[in-house]
């Protein structure tokens, strides 16, 4: 399936390009660019691939959740390339495309996201290995970093993300090999949760696009020296 999926939910951003079963990436953190960055990473895999918006099956973005701004920048991109290609797009977590990309990379059976959500709290989502694609276990949470603490015992399982060393109570639960394998979600990993979605049929116009914030009431709060 030629697919392209984009993503600026953290601050990473970047854009996978599957196109006549070749890969073409871009990949950058760059906290505050997203904006400007996005479109020239789409049109310079399109480019390096030969290929249009036309000649694609179905567009995938992260859609959360992460960052109120960057997951908004995300939605409106892809709303943009769908209305003038009118391809079908999926939403993907970005919780699940880390804990996707600790499975391919390490073979992991399962796989702990947290993200920090900031206000003292994470995005958590809790993934098993399925035939080698990752598969949520419950449900996703924004939820103080105690109640992750409570939840699981990670000492067996892979973890991801930014939230394992934001809170103490967190990084107290990691023995001193047990590291953060995924810092952000990469667009590249994306592209097989993606596809799952398009060939079960769960693809949808522009208009019907929407983010994932988890939390209804969302603040940017700043680290210290930002």
């Amino acid at each position: 399936m030629n697919i392209l999926t984009i993503d600026t939910a953290t601050e990473a951003c970047s854009v996978a390009l599957e196109f006549n079963q070749t890969l073409y990436t871009r990949y950058e953190v760059c906290p505050q660019q997203h904006s400007q960055k996005i479109l020239p990473m789409v049109d310079a895999v399109l480019k390096e691939a030969g290929a249009t918006l036309a000649q694609l099956d179905g567009l995938g973005f992260g859609r959360g959740p992460g960052s109120f701004t960057g997951v908004r920048i995300a939605t409106g991109i892809i709303q943009g390339l769908a209305l003038g290609s009118e391809l079908p797009v999926v939403g993907v977590s970005t919780l699940a495309a880390m804990a996707q990309q600790v499975i391919a990379s390490e073979n992991s059976a399962e796989v702990a996201v947290a993200i920090d959500a900031r206000m003292g709290e994470v995005y958590f989502g809790h993934y098993r290995s399925n035939n080698g694609v990752a598969e949520l276990v419950g449900e996703e949470q924004v939820i103080a970093p105690e109640q992750v603490a409570e939840q699981l015992d990670v000492a067996t399982m892979a973890i991801a993300g930014t939230g394992w060393n934001a809170y103490p109570v967190l990084t107290a639960l990691l023995g001193p090999e047990h590291n953060v394998r995924v810092s952000y979600p990469y667009a590249r990993f994306m592209l097989p949760l993606a596809v799952a979605q398009l060939k079960a049929g769960a693809g949808v116009s522009a208009e019907a696009v929407t983010p994932e914030y988890l939390r209804n009431t969302v603040t940017w709060k700043k680290l210290p020296g930002r």
